[in-house]
């Protein structure tokens, strides 16, 4: 997919982070703009933006977890434009970090539902009327870009819930870029695996719903997990605009895996050797020692009677 202009996106996520700079990105190029997120105000002023540079926007409050929320906004954007030519999963929340054993029936079930079932629901509401137009017009053109992220690629200990949902993001974004070469080459896909961006996803909770709530306060190994996630995105270099020009350099171009930071991919390495030499897995921190220190800390047993 090469030419924007005139072209209808679909943006979940769209009220901060990735989300508002692929709307940006794409209002910039001359598209029109269908914005969806859970956070009515910071969707507002996304539109609110964008609406006074001259865009086209509609949007909609969406909860991605919820499958027909996210038909209705299917519904709505090819009702009000007539087509969708690229579509961003994007919505996604931190997660709840710490040991693993530790996350809550409620942690999981929150993490994915978003990170996880928001893609899978955008799939099956689009993809579907993507493909439709796309029979119709041998110069129909669209993609898909799934956001995963570096975690669904390597697996750090204290980040359980999140890498699960991400890795699941990377599986189910490979298996359709598949299953669409399958149909031709009109419709094609992409999965988006930045490392730490200084985004809103560490105060994900804002927007965590009530019947999901934390059943107690933090334990000690997610209050370290939080800590520690909270800092490495406040000290990242990378914007979430660059992310975004770097989506869309990666959609005009066709290529399927978008890095943020290649130079962290020796850690994705060491996990293939690990996965072909089977032998046990290496700590993809091993070359943070105060990190892997920090954390053994949270999760050491203590004899209370010594």
């Amino acid at each position: 997919m090469t030419d924007f202009n005139g072209k209808v996106a679909v943006v979940t996520g769209a009220g901060s982070g990735f989300g508002r700079e692929f709307a940006r990105a794409g209002a910039a190029l001359g598209m029109k703009l269908v914005l969806a997120d859970v956070q009515q105000d910071a969707l507002h002023d996304t539109v609110k933006e964008l609406e006074a540079r001259g865009a086209q926007v509609i949007a909609q409050r969406v909860d991605v977890s919820r499958a027909e929320q996210v038909e209705v906004l299917a519904e709505s954007a090819f009702s009000r434009f007539g087509a969708v030519h690229l579509l961003f999963n994007n919505a996604g929340v931190g997660g709840s970090g710490g040991l693993v054993w530790e996350s809550t029936v409620q942690d999981w079930e929150w993490t994915l539902g978003v990170n996880l079932w928001g893609v899978v629901h955008g799939i099956r509401a689009f993809v579907p009327r993507m493909l439709a137009a796309a029979r119709l017009d041998l110069d129909y053109r669209g993609h898909i870009a799934n956001t995963a992220s570096m975690a669904g690629l390597v697996n750090a200990a204290m980040m359980g819930t999140y890498s699960v949902s991400k890795h699941a993001v990377v599986s189910l974004s490979e298996t359709l870029f598949h299953d669409l070469s399958l149909t031709g080459e009109q419709v094609r896909c992409s999965v988006l695996c930045p490392y730490f961006v200084s985004t809103g996803i560490t105060r994900s909770e804002r927007n965590r719903p009530t019947e999901l709530a934390e059943e107690g306060p933090l334990t000690r190994s997610q209050q370290v997990a939080k800590a520690m996630n909270e800092k490495a995105v406040s000290a990242s270099r990378v914007s979430a605009k660059q992310i975004a020009q770097m989506t869309f350099d990666a959609i005009r171009d066709g290529s399927f895996y978008i890095y943020s930071h290649p130079h962290r991919l020796a850690g994705v390495e060491s996990r293939m050797t690990d996965l072909l030499t089977a032998r046990n897995p290496v700590d993809p921190l091993a070359a943070q020692p105060e990190v892997r220190a920090a954390l053994e800390a949270a999760a050491r047993i203590r004899n209370e009677f010594i």
